[in-house]
């Protein structure tokens, strides 16, 4: 197969690992919570509105606290990614990409418009990853009224405010920032793509197993989630 070709089997190849390991991920966190550390932490996220409404004048002051760290580290996050977008933008069209991607280093495809493709595909992570956050700033913004507001078990009477629609708006805002975040994982294999489709296969491959073992729990921190209760409080939730 001659060199040019690389990019258009090697590539899409990269990428349907990255689809098929998120697929994979997406279908366990529906099936089987506990066994992701997504759905894990979502249920521990349950667990703590559950506790900080339980006595809002109490425990107001720390929830809000806790969200506000949370909506500065998505701030310098969105930040970053909206910046790293903007300089490829004016990277790409102040500079002659022709003769960068003519580098010795590059092996595959190494015309202008791939060139082109390559960085668009970097900037356009980026943009995704600051929309995400974005919707994940508007979600804990959100949640931090909600949280000083007193719990009621039933529908919404008496000025009070149900647990589980503020857990639910937090769990939407920690799925955005969980997005963004897998955002910025793909573009660390696109712009390794700068350097040719095989580096770009490898670092897809790699990623996925290093992200395996960060998004899979064990049986002892499944264990250590149920020894506090959590199936007894899920069940009164669902309830």
């Amino acid at each position: 197969m001659e060199e040019k070709y690389w990019d258009l089997v090697l590539v899409p190849l990269g990428l349907l690992v990255l689809a098929t390991y998120h697929s994979w991920l997406l279908l366990t966190i529906l099936r089987h919570p506990k066994r992701t550390v997504i759905g894990l932490n979502a249920l521990a996220r349950q667990r703590w509105v559950r506790a900080m409404m339980a006595d809002p004048l109490k425990n107001g002051v720390l929830a809000v606290q806790t969200l506000r760290n949370n909506i500065m580290a998505s701030t310098v996050l969105a930040t970053t990614a909206i910046t790293l977008a903007s300089l490829i933008s004016v990277f790409v069209g102040a500079s002659t990409t022709s003769s960068a991607a003519a580098s010795l280093l590059v092996y595959g495809n190494k015309t202008a418009r791939i060139a082109s493709v390559k960085f668009f595909a970097i900037s356009l992570c980026f943009i995704l990853a600051f929309l995400c956050i974005v919707q994940s700033i508007r979600y804990y913004a959100h949640v931090s009224f909600l949280l000083v507001v007193p719990a009621t078990t039933g529908a919404l009477r008496d000025g009070g405010v149900s647990v589980a629609y503020v857990a639910r708006s937090l769990n939407r805002g920690s799925f955005f920032w969980s997005l963004g975040l897998r955002a910025f994982y793909a573009s660390f294999t696109l712009f390794v793509w700068i350097f040719g489709p095989v580096p770009m296969l490898a670092s897809s491959v790699v990623i996925c197993c290093l992200l395996y073992f960060l998004d899979t729990t064990t049986g002892y921190t499944r264990d250590l989630h149920d020894s506090f209760g959590g199936d007894e409080e899920e069940a009164r939730e669902d309830a």
